[in-house]
């Protein structure tokens, strides 16, 4: 595993961290917050990588619609128009 992007990512998110107690500035979020808002994106990333390797888009509409009928009744013959009725407005 290549582990470079995570030290680079470290390294900077250190860096920051030093800049802002120079400036006597706090992160523009709780830790915790931040903490949760960073998780969340990786375990949304990883849903999607996941279901992207398990189903195709096929496969997912397919389930997404399974049981779902899309079909219209109509009368006797389907194809004429002149025997289907429209209701009349009062």
């Amino acid at each position: 595993m290549n582990y470079t992007p995570y030290l680079v990512s470290l390294g900077i998110g250190l860096g920051v961290g030093v800049l802002y107690a120079l400036l006597g500035t706090r992160s523009p979020a709780p830790p915790v917050i931040a903490l949760l808002g960073l998780l969340g994106m990786l375990v949304g990333e990883t849903a999607v990588s996941w279901a992207k390797s398990k189903f195709t888009v096929q496969e997912a509409a397919a389930h997404c619609l399974h049981g779902k009928s899309f079909a219209t009744a109509r009368s006797g013959n389907a194809g004429n128009a002149a025997d289907m009725s429209i209701p009349k407005s009062s």
